[in-house]
């Protein structure tokens, strides 16, 4: 047998080659498979609607390696019910960390849950898609019976205390308008002073005489304050009919004036009516300051005198024109005209203060600010205080919170390359409003098996540079001056996603002035769906502030269930 030993030393060599290039490639790998290794599994492929399988990722790292596991609704289209804490076991220099995930689906049919992302100090780690059958709940109706839909039931409206409210309102306005009659517009008894002073003077001083004879004076002598009160009621009848300055006239100037006005026939008085006046005034200026004391009889002498000479000087006062009754109607009726204007300026004032306390107390309780914007209307508080709406939108749903119902919007002049895309938008307002919210959300097509990503790919969707687009598409409708900030965003129910915010200006409605504003973007994905939230609102609104805290802190996720 003859060898052919340069064959043999061409094997030889092509062999080394082969397994030099083995080794040096394994030898490269073996750190990377020493570092970290990455498993999933499911505790079983089979459920009914609604029953909850196991998803468990279980991690052998360093013990100085930072593993981060997928959080929120990243396995659709199951939905995950439970994240359960992970279980930390040490095996010599190495970790093992198992992570348990409780997941389910409420519709029968065949589902694969993809594959999950775990971050492993740098490095990235993608477990393997695994396929689950969700079958049908069995119903033997012969064991269990059928039973007739359940009629609906009317559930009554919350009860709200805004009707109490409005009868405190309601009742503190009826007691002021009440106190405001009573005490102004009113038409109250008149007093006994009051009947008499809206008497004429000539009936005014008859009833005077009258008062007098029911006093006591001349019973007990008191001849001063009897003369004082008798020449009180003659002065001032002549005061007011006669001679406007009888009451702070002497007897000499009185008589004088009434000789003048007989002389001057302005009044029809005889010499003897103008004596008697003369002697009873002097009799009276003699009790009064040189302490005489005439007979009591002398004293009702005078009295009836006064009477007679009433009469007389009425007598002799011509009668009063046509022109002077006019003006004296008209007096009468600018008196009552004074009367009801000062009415009306109390009523005015008392009103104004009542408002003016009111604002300052409840100012003070509520602040002035939120005071003004309740009486004069804010269109941020309107919103803010009215009926909040909470619904799904979209598929996926997106749950939210929101003053008002969104409505869904036309997608108008869609790329048609983009045709694919499944894109429904719901929204209220728009970015020239005061206060704008867009919801939007995308399903991509589902990439095809020989085109997924490998490990160390990007993934389908980035959500930094769908922050981008949305900016640029922000100035496209006119916003200027943008400035933003980007920060991650957890849900209340777990799902992560990217907060992009920041400051802007913009055009209002029926104004080109630039008015200064702000917004608010939520990014989400999981696997082919873009989910989007979109707010604009005025800048330093603090009611708008509040909207969005709200709006922020009600929005959930839900998985795709197709």
């Amino acid at each position: 047998m003859i060898y052919d030993f340069r064959n043999i030393k061409l094997k030889t060599l092509t062999f080394s080659i082969r397994s030099l290039g083995f080794f040096t490639f394994a030898f490269l790998l073996l750190p990377f498979y020493l570092s970290a290794q990455v498993t999933s599994s499911i505790d079983s492929t089979k459920i009914k609607i609604g029953e909850q399988i196991i998803y468990k990722i279980q991690v052998e790292v360093d013990t100085t390696d930072l593993v981060v596991f997928p959080e929120g609704q990243t396995f659709s289209p199951l939905e995950m019910i439970e994240s359960y804490k992970i279980d930390t076991t040490k095996k010599d220099a190495k970790y093992r960390l198992i992570k348990k995930y409780g997941l389910t689906q409420f519709d029968s049919g065949a589902y694969t849950i993809p594959r999950q992302k775990i971050v492993v100090g740098t490095k990235t780690f993608f477990t393997d898609s695994l396929k689950v059958e969700v079958n049908n709940i069995t119903v033997d109706t012969t064991k269990q019976g059928l039973y007739d839909i359940k009629p609906r039931i009317e559930v009554e409206k919350s009860s709200s205390n805004w009707w109490k409210y409005a009868l405190l309102t309601i009742l503190a306005l009826a007691l002021v308008a009440f106190l405001l009659y009573w005490f102004i517009w009113r038409k109250k008894p008149l007093s006994e002073e009051e009947e008499i002073a809206l008497l004429p003077p000539y009936d005014r001083a008859k009833l005077a005489l009258q008062k007098l004879d029911e006093t006591d004076y001349l019973q007990n002598e008191e001849l001063k304050d009897y003369y004082s009160e008798l020449t009180f009621i003659i002065r001032k009848y002549l005061d007011e009919k006669v001679y406007d300055r009888a009451l702070e006239s002497t007897t000499d100037e009185l008589i004088e004036r009434l000789k003048l006005l007989k002389d001057g026939n302005q009044i029809e008085l005889s010499k003897d009516d103008i004596r008697n006046i003369e002697t009873i005034l002097k009799r009276a200026d003699l009790v009064k300051f040189a302490k005489s004391a005439p007979d009591i009889e002398l004293a009702k002498i005078d009295r009836n005198t006064i009477d007679i000479e009433i009469d007389q000087v009425k007598e002799a006062l011509p009668e009063p024109t046509e022109e002077e009754k006019l003006l004296n109607q008209q007096y009468k009726e600018e008196q009552e005209r004074k009367k009801k204007r000062k009415k009306v300026i109390i009523t005015v004032a008392i009103s104004l203060f009542l408002l003016i306390a009111t604002f300052v107390g409840f100012g003070i309780k509520y602040g002035f600010g939120y005071v003004k914007d309740t009486i004069i209307g804010h269109e941020s508080k309107e919103l803010l205080e009215g009926h909040w709406v909470t619904s799904e939108y979209g598929f996926p749903p997106i749950t939210i919170s929101t003053p008002k119902v969104l409505k869904r919007l036309e997608i108008k002049n869609q790329d048609p390359n983009q045709a694919q895309i499944k894109s429904s938008i719901f929204g209220y307002g728009t970015m020239l409003d005061l206060f704008s919210i867009t919801l939007n959300t995308q399903v991509f097509p589902q990439q095809q098996q020989g085109q997924k990503q490998n490990e160390e790919s990007e993934p389908l969707i980035n959500l930094e540079e769908v922050s981008e687009a949305a900016i640029k598409e922000m100035e496209n409708k006119g916003a200027k001056n943008i400035i933003v900030f980007r920060d991650k965003f957890t849900t209340p129910n777990g799902a992560e996603g990217l907060k992009t915010y920041g400051t802007l200006s913009f055009s209002t409605l029926g104004s080109d002035a630039l008015k200064d504003g702000k917004f608010v973007m939520l990014q989400f994905t999981a696997e082919n769906v873009l989910q989007q939230i979109i707010i604009t609102s005025a800048n330093n609104d603090n009611y708008a502030d509040q909207i969005i805290e709200r709006i922020l802190n009600s929005v959930e996720l839900k998985p795709n269930e197709e």
